[in-house]
């Protein structure tokens, strides 16, 4: 209906300009809620009341003025065509859905050698949030080259590349052997790291697979049963604190952010905060306030935690594991014997910003 509109506004605005057209008629209100920029455009020219426009074969122009809008720049950066626009097409998926999609893995190879096996990884990983690269020699230095392939390594308190086993070398349950329930990582950073890396290089035991739950696909049925709730999750600011005093690490880390993310234009879900072992005392919002919050998060818990929802995997060595930490939510089971893990974090802007090089919509 809008694009209707716009065509019939056209029509009439190129009658108008065949014989020039004044100031006066550019501020009239269809006028600037159709052209918002060009009422703007329109400041940076002459102040005179004088001051005429001229339709050339695909743009208006103001006298004395170089710069140009054409009218299909002015369509498509209009607030309508934003508030329709998609940032990232995403297929959301529970377990069932994602292993029919039968998304294939990344030869090592050709993801290292190749822009073709690249921009395939980087595609499937862009649409599911989850992607595999398989055939790494098992080290930490061939992981930290699959890496750097596609973004610089984000340095964060655990070091640049992390390696490490159930030892309880830091104050993190990741450095056990328990089971980890779901949860997204560095909660506790202001802005949390965007994309996670695990390879397995070694395990003499049983258990210990990974489990994946896709974050938005969770989302959106709180959004779809109980959009009151999810509303809520967008506004109310969490904290979440990570307090660290084993050895000689010391840290005391505070992120504060809403569960549920989303670009105030179009509602798009990018980003979830979630993690129980790291959430602090809600103390931001009236108490009324945290009664309603603590029933929309035991809404989204049950999503989450719903077994159809839930990916399994087992790491191994040779495969490796990337993982959009602002959408999936990972955890494991129990295991016993002796495993070694290494990864690291990627910074999630040059991992779109790769992307996009390859031509993929980020």
């Amino acid at each position: 209906m809008w694009c209707h509109r716009l065509s019939h506004l056209q029509s009439k605005l190129q009658n108008l300009l065949r014989g020039g057209v004044t100031y006066w008629a550019f501020q009239q209100p269809s006028f600037k809620s159709l052209f918002p920029l060009a009422i703007q455009w329109h400041h940076t020219a002459s102040k005179s009341l004088n001051c005429s426009w001229q339709q050339h074969e695909d743009h208006f122009g103001p006298d004395g003025h170089v710069t140009k809008y054409d009218l299909d720049w002015l369509v498509r950066n209009s607030y309508e065509g934003q508030k329709q626009k998609v940032i990232q097409p995403r297929i959301l998926w529970n377990a069932e859905i994602y292993q029919q999609a039968q998304v294939p893995s990344v030869d090592f190879q050709s993801f290292l050698e190749t822009n073709e096996g690249l921009k395939n990884f980087l595609q499937n990983f862009l649409l599911y949030g989850i992607a595999f690269v398989e055939n790494v020699p098992p080290t930490q230095e061939h992981t930290e080259k699959l890496a750097e392939r596609i973004s610089l390594i984000r340095e964060t308190i655990y070091g640049r590349m992390w390696y490490f086993t159930s030892d309880f070398s830091r104050g993190d349950t990741a450095y056990t052997k328990l089971a980890l329930d779901r949860h997204t990582d560095t909660t506790y950073f202001q802005e949390p790291c965007g994309i996670q890396v695990f390879h397995c290089l070694k395990h003499e035991g049983t258990g210990g697979r990974t489990l994946l739950v896709d974050g938005f696909y969770a989302a959106e049925q709180v959004l779809q049963k109980a959009p009151e709730e999810f509303e809520l999750l967008t506004k109310v600011p969490l904290k979440h604190e990570y307090i660290e005093n084993v050895g000689e690490c010391h840290n005391h880390m505070i992120g504060v952010g809403p569960v549920l993310n989303i670009y105030p234009w179009n509602k798009e879900l990018y980003l979830i905060r979630y993690n129980n072992y790291d959430r602090a005392v809600i103390n931001t919002v009236p108490y009324d306030v945290v009664h309603r919050w603590y029933t929309a998060h035991r809404t989204l818990t049950i999503e989450l935690r719903r077994p159809e929802n839930e990916f399994w995997v087992k790491l191994k060595p040779g495969r490796v594991l990337f993982i959009d930490n602002w959408r999936v939510l990972h955890g494991r089971e129990s295991f016993t014997g002796y495993r070694q893990l290494c990864g690291c974090y990627l910074t999630r802007d040059d991992v779109l910003n790769t992307a996009r090089l390859l031509g993929l919509q980020a």
